[in-house]
This record gives structure tokens, sequence and C-alpha cells, in this order.
């Protein structure tokens, strides 16, 4: 009996271990739940990120039409793999407005220049207090903004090719 005792403790730490490990390679959600989502853009007006392009401001959201809102930097790497879905939805005609984080005018328009520039205009978020302000943990991100100016949806990580038909679903509920 006393023999038992004494592995009593390393059998429990190991069982803790794979109850842990267990955890981490299968988490019950892969979805993370916005808390943005159902609520109004935050207040923000942000210079143009680009000569000869608008900035963009939250006033601008609310002009009667949904608006894509991408969170995104030149220096992204899965910035680069969202481009082609980004460019497919501004060619069914979805306004695309940017935010560009920590970015450098001349790596935005190198990386523009190289990926395609679906954006009607970019801002620029130059100490990332929009990107805070949102609640954006990474990017890219992308937010669905109906008319209003409230979030109604939002897309962490690149936009991959099947995510193009959900969002485009997305956006004509929010022109409702």
């Amino acid at each position: 009996m006393k023999k038992l005792l004494i592995w009593l403790p390393l059998g429990l730490f190991i069982l803790f271990l794979i109850v842990f490990a267990g955890g981490l390679i299968r988490p019950e959600s892969k979805t993370i739940p916005s808390k943005m989502v159902g609520k109004p853009m935050p207040a923000f007006a942000l210079a143009p990120a680009l000569p000869g392009k608008p900035g963009v401001s939250s006033a601008a959201l609310a002009n009667g039409q949904p608006h894509l809102v991408n969170v995104f930097a030149s220096w992204c790497v899965p910035c680069i793999t969202e481009a082609p879905q980004l460019d497919q939805l501004a060619q069914a005609g979805v306004p695309i407005l940017g935010i560009a984080i920590r970015d450098r005018p001349e790596d935005l328009a190198r990386f523009l220049q190289r990926h395609g520039d679906p954006y009607r205009a970019i801002g620029s978020d130059a100490n990332s207090n929009v990107q805070i302000a949102l609640g954006s943990a990474g990017l890219p991100e992308t937010f669905i903004v109906d008319g209003k100016g409230i979030i109604r949806k939002q897309h962490i990580g690149a936009i991959n090719p099947e995510d193009v038909p959900g969002i485009m679903s997305a956006l004509g509920e929010a022109a409702k």
C-alpha cells in the first residue's frame, strides 16, 4: 500500500498533463466571438495612407451602404494571401476601405502595386489606435459594416476563397 501512495502524485501529474495537452490539441471552439459585432464603429478619422487616395473615417461608413473594412499592412504575410479574394470582392462591386497599420507610404504603394489595390480609401493607423479600438488582435481582420455604421460581422485572419460566399451573404444581410 505504501508503494502505491508513493506513485500516486506522479500518476495524478501525468493525468493532469494528458488532460491539459488534450485541451491544447483540440480546443472547444475555433471561433473567437467578437464583442464589437452589433455595435457602432468606434469614432475615428484617419489621414490618407497614400497620396491621391482618401483617408478613412467612421462617419463615411454611415452613408447607407454596407462596406468591408479591412485592417492590413504591407509587412503582413497573410495579407498577401487574401489579396486575390479582396480583388474579387471589389470587382463584384463591394466597397472596401482599408486601414493600414504601422505602415510607410512607400512600402504600402509597393504592396498594392504587387498584389492589387481593391481599396476605395486607405487610412493610416500609424499607432494602431483604431485597430485597438476595434478589438483587433492581429492582421488581417475584416469587418462588415452596415449602412448605419454598425459592425455586423468580423472575419479574423486572411479571407480565403471558401470565405467569399459567406462574406457576400453577410454583406447582403447588412444591406437590409
